[in-house]
């Protein structure tokens, strides 16, 4: 997986036998003076005509989908390329690309990033991407905004737009109460998910809920489901404080090549001077890449919860 910095020199490269839904991550800053984001640094695996057309961009509120994230304050799902506010529709489809998802990150009032992760297309069995949410003026559940759904069923589609969560209830509506990223390992037979049976007939295998900041009192969850034979991530991990808060832990760990992840032996200090990439990433709100892995803060409340590691 090839990572290029801001002024796009390559940094690392890593490669995978299975490629993984999530073909290429994005971190968007704004400038000093908060007037446009910025790259910050990307993965692009094999995908180089495409970095090249990210590198030099700029966005300013309500522009391309990192600026219209901004703009509207919440996630925005995209599932094709036609849309005028995605500028690199082109280079994306030479790329194999086949959606994208914005995520603004909010600590309190102010942004501190804007994540896009793309998925592969849909003539691969890839997978899906879900964008759920509730509005407590209108529901007390969380219902679909949109969802890209690859090569799965129709029916599943189908289900999962007729489908209303209360809070605690299927793989978002976990997500939204717990205010945290939760990992189920297997749908189908999960009693937690309540689409397990045509998940399973789908083919859709694991499933990623992520709680997504705002600006206002609505709540959305993205979810992130696999099929078998196309992970996620290569990996991924949630770490998150002890009762302390002066150190991290991991509360999940799955790797495609070894499953569940052993607990780890090591705890990660939270101080000022902490260098750890996950450390930085809960204590600045700021996400970031490092190798082939982007770390993504988890917030809830306006503060940072957790922090999100997915290697592609």
């Amino acid at each position: 997986m090839a990572h290029f910095s801001k002024d796009g020199v390559k940094l690392a490269e890593c490669t995978s036998m299975t490629p993984s839904f999530i073909r290429i991550a994005e971190i968007w800053l704004p400038n000093a003076d908060h007037t446009l984001l910025e790259f910050g640094s990307g993965l692009f695996g094999s995908a180089p005509v495409f970095a090249a057309a990210t590198a030099s961009m700029r966005f300013g509120i309500g522009e391309g989908l990192p600026g219209l994230a901004w703009q509207e304050g919440r996630p925005i799902l995209l599932k094709d390329f036609d849309s005028p506010h995605f500028l690199r529709a082109a280079a994306a489809q030479e790329a194999g690309l086949g959606c994208a998802i914005a995520l603004p990150l909010f600590v309190g009032s102010a942004l501190k990033a804007v994540v896009v992760l793309f998925g592969g297309s849909e003539d691969a069995r890839s997978g899906a991407i879900e964008l759920w949410h509730n509005s407590p003026r209108v529901t007390t559940d969380m219902t679909l905004v949109d969802g890209h759904y690859g090569t799965a069923s129709n029916s599943f589609e189908v289900l999962s737009k007729d489908t209303f969560l209360p809070r605690g209830t299927g793989l978002p509506g976990l997500a939204w109460q717990r205010g945290a990223a939760v990992f189920m390992e297997n749908l189908g037979t999960s009693p937690r998910f309540l689409r397990g049976a045509t998940a399973a007939e789908s083919g859709i295998t694991r499933g990623l809920a992520l709680p997504c900041p705002t600006r206002t009192d609505e709540a959305y969850v993205l979810t992130l489901l696999s099929v078998l034979g196309t992970p996620i991530a290569q990996q991924m991990e949630s770490w998150a404080p002890d009762a302390t808060r002066e150190q991290l832990q991991r509360g999940f760990g799955f790797s495609d090549t070894q499953g569940s992840l052993p607990a780890p032996s090591h705890t990660i200090a939270l101080d000022s001077a902490a260098d750890h990439p996950l450390a930085r990433a809960f204590l600045t709100g700021v996400p970031s890449i490092q190798g082939g892995t982007i770390h993504i803060p988890v917030v809830a409340d306006g503060e940072v919860c957790e922090v999100l590691a997915l290697s592609l």
